[in-house]
C-alpha cells in the first residue's frame, strides 16, 4: 500500500465505529421492507379508492418493482464501491432512501408510490457493499462474527420496523411512518459522515464495468461451477417461496382475520423475534448434530409445513393479547 493511501483507509481496528454504522445501515434498509408492509393495504386503497381486496393486486407490483429494483441494482452499487470507495457509495445510499422514504410518504398519487417503491429498492441495495466494508476491515479470526451482523440487522429490522410502523401509523396516520423512516436514515448518513473511514484503498480499486456490474452476467458465471450452481437453484427457491409472504400477508390477515395495521405489525415483530433467535441458536444447535446439507433440508421442511399453516389457518392465535376480536 502506498503511504498517501495510508490515512484513506480504515485500519483494523481503528474506527470502532465503522461496524456500528454498518449494522444501522442494514438495519434501516431491513426496516424500510418492515415499515411498508403493515401500512401498504390501506395507503393503496386510500390512493386508488378501491376496497382491500383490490388494492392487494397493486401490493403485488409494488413489491414486484422494489425486489426487482433491488436484483438490478445490487450489482451496480458493488461495482460503483469498487471503483469510488465504500464511503461514499454507503452515504449516498442512505441520502437517497431518506429522500424515498419522504417521497413515499407524500404520494399523492399510486405512480408516485411505484417512483418512490423503485428509488426504495434501488438505494436500499447497499447489502454487498455493506459485507465488502465488513470483510475489508475485518481480521481473519473476527470475520465470522462481525459477517453475524447481516443477520442480526435483519432480524432487528423486521422487529422494529413493523412495530415502528404499526404504533405510528396507529397515532399518526398511516402516511408517517415513511417520514419516521426518512428521518432514521438521513441520521445514519450524517453518523456515517462523522465517523466512517474508507475501508478501501486507492491501489485496490478497479474501474467500473457493466460486465461486472450485469446480474445475469454475474448468474451465467456460476454455470463454471455446477455444485454452487445448483445450490443456487435452492436459494431461489426457497427465497421465492419466503418472499412472496410480506407481498400477501397483510392484505390475508385483514381479509380474513379483520386485522388492522397494528395487528399485522405485531405479527411481523413476532416474524422478527424468532428470526433473530434462529439466527443465533438454531445453526449452534442442529448442525453439528446433523450437517450442513441435513439442516438445510430440515430446514425447508419445517417452512413448507408452517406455509401450509398459513393456508388453513382458521383462528387468528398470532394476534395475542394486543388485539380485540375480529369484528363479525
Amino acid at each position: 500500500m502506498r503511504q498517501d493511501d495510508a490515512t484513506a483507509v480504515a485500519p483494523v481496528g481503528s474506527n470502532r465505529f465503522a461496524l456500528a454504522f454498518i449494522f444501522a445501515t442494514l438495519f434501516i434498509d431491513t426496516s424500510g421492507l418492515g415499515i411498508i408492509i403493515p401500512v401498504a393495504p390501506k395507503l393503496i386503497a386510500l390512493l386508488m379508492h378501491d376496497p382491500l381486496s383490490a388494492a392487494a393486486r397493486w401490493g403485488g407490483w409494488l413489491f414486484f418493482t422494489f425486489a426487482a429494483m433491488q436484483f438490478l441494482c445490487a450489482p451496480v452499487i458493488g461495482n460503483l464501491s469498487d471503483r469510488f470507495g465504500r464511503r461514499p457509495v454507503l452515504i449516498l445510499s442512505l441520502v437517497s432512501l431518506a429522500f424515498d422514504y419522504a417521497l413515499t410518504g407524500w404520494a399523492p398519487t399510486i405512480g408516485w408510490l411505484f417512483l418512490g417503491r423503485a428509488l426504495s429498492g434501488a438505494a436500499g441495495a447497499t447489502y454487498p457493499t455493506a459485507n465488502a466494508y465488513i470483510a475489508d476491515v475485518s481480521p481473519p479470526e473476527r470475520r465470522a462474527a462481525n459477517f453475524g451482523l447481516v443477520g442480526a440487522a435483519f432480524g432487528l429490522g423486521f422487529i422494529v420496523g413493523p412495530a415502528l410502523s404499526g404504533l405510528v401509523a396507529e397515532h399518526f396516520g398511516v402516511r408517517a411512518p415513511f417520514f419516521a423512516a426518512a428521518g432514521l436514515a438521513l441520521a445514519n448518513a450524517l453518523f456515517g459522515l462523522l465517523v466512517l473511514k474508507e475501508s478501501l484503498p486507492v491501489a485496490r480499486r478497479r474501474r467500473f464495468e457493466w460486465r461486472r456490474a450485469n446480474p445475469l452476467g454475474a448468474l451465467a458465471a456460476l454455470r463454471r461451477f455446477p455444485g454452487l450452481f445448483a445450490l443456487m437453484g435452492v436459494v431461489v427457491l426457497t427465497q421465492l417461496a419466503h418472499d412472496s409472504l410480506p407481498t400477501v400477508w397483510s392484505y390475508y390477515a385483514m381479509l380474513k382475520f379483520g386485522w388492522g395495521p397494528a395487528d399485522v405489525a405485531w405479527s411481523m415483530v413476532a416474524v422478527g423475534v424468532l428470526t433473530t433467535l434462529s439466527f443465533g441458536l438454531l445453526p449452534r444447535l442442529v448442525v453439528p448434530r446433523t450437517g450442513n446439507a441435513r439442516a438445510v433440508e430440515i430446514g425447508i421442511l419445517c417452512a413448507a409445513v408452517a406455509y401450509a399453516g398459513y393456508a388453513f389457518a382458521v383462528r387468528p392465535w398470532t394476534r395475542g393479547w394486543w388485539s380485540a376480536p375480529p369484528a363479525g
